[in-house]
């Protein structure tokens, strides 16, 4: 860890519950005030208090600046009984009424490594799967935003999204979480050294 001598070179993690209400993933743990962070690298915890769209801006602009290499959105499904990594998102406004990019692709797909996610939820004891079907939410909505805003030719960051069925403690969101964390962690390269902080 940091000692306050070295610069810290670990790639950062953004994990962000979209919805404000939704309080099940809470990065800090203890009296210390630090959140939680997956073995070799760091996580960057970002508020959902402000509008999908005002979020959505917020969350591509520290991809595009480099602040964080990865980015896990968190939130609710609405389906019951299984924790769901949503692999792709669609061409649609926050009503579901229109296209919300008239140029964009109908469809854009999840960067994060889902089937390895899965199996170490699985592994962690949960019930999990890959859903290809996209939710009509701000979620979705964000997902698509942030993917189709990625440029062109470069190396993708690990852009995922898992959602947590209604029904399961919090305790079992923190470890399915902390899980997919840590796979896209075991991906993610150290920063090189001009650009540690």
């Amino acid at each position: 860890m940091d000692n306050g001598l070295r610069p810290d070179r670990r790639p950062a993690i953004a994990i962000c519950a979209w919805d404000p209400g939704f309080t099940a993933w809470d990065p800090v743990e203890d009296l210390s005030g630090d959140p939680w962070s997956p073995v070799g690298a760091r996580t960057l915890p970002v508020s959902g208090d402000v509008s999908a769209e005002a979020l959505a801006a917020r969350l591509s602009a520290l991809i595009a600046s480099g602040e964080c290499g990865a980015l896990l959105l968190v939130g609710r499904t609405a389906h019951p009984g299984t924790f769901r990594l949503q692999t792709r998102a669609e061409n649609k406004s926050l009503t579901g009424a229109e296209r919300l990019d008239h140029t964009g692709p109908g469809v854009v797909r999840a960067t994060a490594p889902a089937a390895e996610i899965v199996r170490d939820l699985s592994a962690a004891g949960l019930t999990a799967l890959a859903a290809s079907d996209a939710e009509e939410d701000a979620g979705s909505y964000i997902l698509y935003r942030i993917l189709n805003d990625l440029p062109d030719g470069a190396a993708s960051p690990a852009i995922g999204l898992i959602r947590a069925p209604s029904n399961v403690p919090d305790a079992k969101v923190q470890v399915a979480v902390k899980a997919a964390a840590s796979v896209i962690a075991r991906h993610l390269a150290p920063l090189p050294r001009s650009s540690a902080a």
